[in-house]
C-alpha cells in the first residue's frame, strides 16, 4: 500500500491558479483577500481534504495554542476530572490539550515529554509517575523556557508551580477519625515514599500515631503502587500477621477496593472487625457495599487552578524562569460505612 500524499496549500494554489501566499491568506481570513477568493479556496480545501500542518504553523508563529497534560492514568476519576477542568478553562481561551498517560512508568513519562516538546506545546501540566525519581526530563522542560505546572504529585526541587491537597494533614485526619472509632492497631498501605505526596501521607500517619500514643509497627506500614491488585496482595499480607490490624488506611481508593474484596472473601466484618479508609473519593467508593470512607481531593479546583496558572504565564510571554509557588487545598474526609464503627 502506498502512502497517501499530504495535501498542501500549493496543491490548492495549483487548482485555482493563484499563489500559495494567497491561499494561506484566504485560509486565515486575511482582509486583503476578496470574499469570492476565500470561498473558492475553502471549497477546494474541503474537496481535497486539506489538513493544516499545525506543527509547521507553530514553528512559524512560535506558538501552538497546545498544552500537554501528563497523568499517571486516565481511568481514575480524580485524573479524568482534573483533565476535564483543565480543558474547560483552556478551551475558553483558545487553547487545546494533548493528553498523555505514563501508566506509572518513568520511561513512558520521558517518552511523553519528548513527544510534547516535539509537538511544540506552549506549556505542560503534569502529575508524576510512581517510578519517577530522576527529574532530569522535567528539568529539560524548564530549560526550554516552557511553563511547567505540577499537580497532585510533584517535587519541590524543581521550583515550579504546584497545586494539591495537604497530604500530611489528610493522614492526621484519617488516623484521628479511626482513633475516635476505637481503633488501636492501624495499618497503612501507602505509596512509595520517594514520591513527595506519599512520603507526606506516610509522615502524617506516623506522626498521628505518635500524637495518640499508639505504637508504630513496621509490619503495619507497607509501600506499594496502590493498584487494586496491590490492595488485595497487601491486605492478604496483613491478614497473615499473628496480630491483625483493627483498621487499614490505604493511600488510594483502588488499593482500598482491593483490600475490601479480600476482607469480604475472608468473611471479616467491616468496620467492626477491621475498619477501612481510602484516599481520592473515587465514585465507586459511594457505590460498593459497604461504602468506603475516603479523602476528597478537590479535582475540579486543582484542574481549574492549574489551567489558570498556565494562562498567567502565557499572558506574560517571554517565559524564562519559574519559582516554587505552592497552592495547598484543605483535605476533607467523607465518612462512610467502612469506618463508621459507632453507627454500624
Amino acid at each position: 500500500m502506498t502512502n497517501k500524499k499530504r495535501i498542501t496549500i500549493k496543491d490548492i494554489a495549483n487548482v485555482l491558479k493563484i499563489s500559495p501566499a494567497a491561499v494561506s491568506k484566504a485560509l486565515h481570513d486575511d482582509s486583503r483577500i476578496s470574499k469570492e477568493t476565500k470561498l473558492a479556496v475553502k471549497k477546494v480545501a474541503k474537496e481535497l481534504n486539506y489538513q493544516p500542518n499545525l506543527l509547521a504553523s507553530a514553528l512559524r508563529k512560535g506558538k501552538s495554542n497546545l498544552v500537554g497534560v501528563i497523568v499517571p492514568k486516565t481511568n481514575s476519576n480524580f485524573f479524568s476530572s482534573v483533565i476535564q477542568h483543565i480543558e474547560e478553562v483552556l478551551n475558553k481561551e483558545g487553547y487545546h490539550i494533548i493528553i498523555t498517560q505514563s501508566n506509572e512508568s518513568y520511561k513512558k513519562e520521558c517518552d511523553n515529554i519528548d513527544t510534547l516538546l516535539f509537538t511544540q506545546v506552549d506549556g505542560i501540566i503534569a502529575s508524576m509517575a510512581n517510578e519517577t525519581i530522576d527529574l532530569s526530563y522535567y528539568e529539560k522542560i524548564k530549560s526550554k523556557g516552557i511553563p511547567l505546572i505540577l499537580f497532585d504529585r510533584g517535587e519541590n526541587n524543581l521550583n515550579v508551580d504546584y497545586i494539591g491537597i495537604d497530604d500530611y494533614r489528610s493522614s492526621h485526619i484519617i488516623v484521628e477519625h479511626l482513633v475516635e472509632q476505637g481503633c488501636q492497631r492501624i495499618a497503612h498501605i501507602g505509596g512509595y515514599k520517594h514520591t513527595r505526596i506519599f512520603n507526606n501521607r506516610i509522615r502524617g500517619y506516623v506522626d498521628a500515631l505518635k500524637k495518640h500514643k499508639l505504637p508504630l509497627n513496621k509490619e503495619l506500614l507497607i509501600e506499594s503502587n496502590l493498584t487494586l491488585q496491590d490492595g488485595r496482595k497487601k491486605m492478604k499480607q496483613l491478614l497473615e500477621l499473628k496480630k491483625r490490624p483493627d483498621a487499614v488506611y490505604a493511600a488510594g481508593d483502588y488499593a482500598a477496593l482491593g483490600a475490601l474484596q479480600v476482607l469480604q472473601e475472608n468473611h471479616i466484618n467491616i468496620p467492626n472487625d477491621i475498619a477501612l479508609v481510602g484516599f481520592g473519593n473515587e465514585p465507586f467508593t459511594a457505590l460498593v457495599t459497604p461504602t468506603i470512607t475516603s479523602i476528597e481531593q478537590h479535582s475540579s479546583e486543582i484542574g481549574k487552578q492549574a489551567a489558570t496558572i498556565f494562562l498567567e504565564y502565557a499572558v506574560k510571554g517571554n517565559f524564562v524562569k519559574q519559582t516554587l509557588n505552592k497552592t495547598i487545598l484543605d483535605a476533607a474526609l467523607i465518612v462512610r460505612d467502612s469506618s463508621n464503627i459507632k453507627n454500624s
